[in-house]
């Protein structure tokens, strides 16, 4: 029976095992996903979950629990050998062990990107994952109880000042989101005020959101102007170190929460660690129909998709000439390749991918939101809602929607949950503040010193028997 191995279980590795489920008669081919991960995270629910609007819980979709007959392993795939179609899989612990296959598809997914900017690898936190979200959370959450204890000065607003880089459509949501639940916040916190709470944009572009109209990124902006927030365009980072953000204009922001958001790059331990063939991106060269490889060339029993993959875009409108890394396309491409490669197991020709972007569409905090398709856009209450009916209905699964609709359901009227569990993180620090824990050993006893010996009577003591003896010995004469 022909194997088929799934490197990574994102969007693009789930819905592909998912699916594969679905088309493959049974016997006609075992399938194994791997991913450090036990889940896929929806990650457009990102910005909500760090919010507190959506239960992390509720985002991420189990692959046991949703893919019966699939093989799931929790391990890194650290090396691919298409040569000889075996690949290295490298679990939290134990032994790596080699893998073989038939047919591999490399869905690997994206991480944040980031630059040597001094500061940033140790001071910021990116959105890719469902703990980085809950992080952020907790972060806020906390730094309000801290700063609500202190007096106005600059430790108070460095704990209520939070910095987002990246102007694209996750650091604009995410941005937006956190501008919502700090307002929100407000209200249980007398001590503090609306002033005392700062948010900056830092984006080297000269505008945000390139994926709208220009018109519509300068509505975003108006949008956020009128809620304090703080946008500085053609800025770039310089600087992060002990939280100290220093901008190209010369500013420096003091804060306690760095998101960075300024890009993606294609999964460097899968894509270095493989001998398939990279284009100049970093990403596996892939064609239209998601066989990897290019028009003259087809790698035999390799696919790819997602945003690990280069793509390319038949319809024209990806960026120079590939699809861009959304969900909306991994979600799709992942869709067809396992419809191809199913076609390809029984003797039948695979199709290309070809879809054209439908629009975008961000959540700029509760009741307000965007829509642009092509020229024609929505803002505000409208937008909103056409982003979580988009989000609601591509959630995967209706066991996940109906946990998504109801955290919005009981948010809308019992609203946000708003308690930090960042002690989460240290789950055991009251138990080890109060367990008991052994004596320790005591030494042993030390023998008590000897009296010190006087020689004067020790000479006396030698000196008495000597001088009995002779008279004792006279008697008996």
């Amino acid at each position: 029976m022909p194997k088929i191995l799934i490197v990574g279980g994102g969007y693009a590795g789930f819905y592909t095992a998912w699916k594969l489920e679905k088309h493959l008669r049974k016997g006609e081919a075992d399938v194994t996903i791997v991913d450090p991960l036990p889940y896929m995270t929806y990650q457009p629910f990102l910005p909500e979950v760090a919010a507190g609007e959506i239960e992390a819980r509720h985002v991420i979709v189990g692959l046991r629990r949703h893919l019966k007959r699939t093989r799931v392993v929790t391990a890194k795939v650290t090396q691919i050998d298409h040569a000889s179609k075996t690949a290295t899989l490298t679990p939290a612990e134990g032994e790596p062990w080699q893998e073989t296959y038939d047919q591999i598809v490399v869905t690997a997914g994206a991480v944040s990107r980031t630059f040597p900017i001094p500061g940033i690898a140790d001071n910021a936190i990116g959105l890719k994952t469902i703990e980085e979200a809950v992080a952020i959370r907790d972060r806020i959450l906390t730094n309000f109880d801290r700063a609500a204890n202190l007096a106005p000065g600059p430790e108070r607003d460095r704990l209520l000042t939070v910095v987002v880089v990246g102007g694209g459509f996750a650091g604009i949501e995410v941005f937006a989101e956190l501008r919502a639940l700090a307002s929100s916040l407000l209200k249980d916190y007398p001590q503090l005020s609306f002033d005392d709470t700062h948010f900056h944009l830092i984006e080297a572009m000269g505008r945000i959101m390139p994926e709208v109209s220009l018109k519509t990124s300068e509505w975003v902006l108006k949008s956020l102007a009128t809620r304090g927030a703080n946008v500085h365009l053609d800025t770039q980072l310089t600087g992060a170190i002990d939280g100290n953000v220093e901008l190209s204009t010369g500013e420096v922001i003091p804060t306690d929460l760095i998101v960075w958001t300024a890009g993606v790059m294609a999964n460097p331990t899968v894509v270095r660690g493989s001998d398939l063939p990279v284009e100049e991106r970093g990403r596996i060269r892939t064609r239209a129909d998601l066989r990897v490889g290019s028009d003259e060339e087809i790698v035999e029993g390799a696919w790819a998709a997602g945003d690990v993959s280069a793509v390319p875009d038949l319809t024209g409108g990806g960026v120079g000439g590939y699809c861009v890394p959304n969900a909306q396309h991994a979600v799709r491409q992942a869709k067809l390749l396992a419809k191809n490669l199913v076609a390809v197991l029984r003797g039948e020709v695979p199709r290309e991918y070809i879809h054209k972007n439908l629009g975008a569409v961000a959540g700029l905090g509760l009741y307000n939101g965007v829509f642009q398709s092509g020229k024609f856009a929505l803002k505000g209450f409208i937008a909103w809602c056409a982003h979580r009916g988009y989000h609601g209905l591509a959630m995967p699964s209706w066991e996940r929607k109906w946990r998504v609709i109801g955290d919005w359901w009981h948010n809308f009227w019992l609203h946000r949950d708003n308690v930090s569990l960042q002690t989460v993180q240290n789950p055991r620090y009251v138990f080890e503040e109060f367990a008991a824990r052994p004596r320790p050993a005591q030494p042993a006893p030390e023998a008590a010193p000897a009296p010190a010996i006087d020689p004067k009577s020790i000479a006396k003591e030698n000196a008495e028997p000597a001088a009995k003896a002779p008279a004792k010995v006279k008697a008996k004469a």
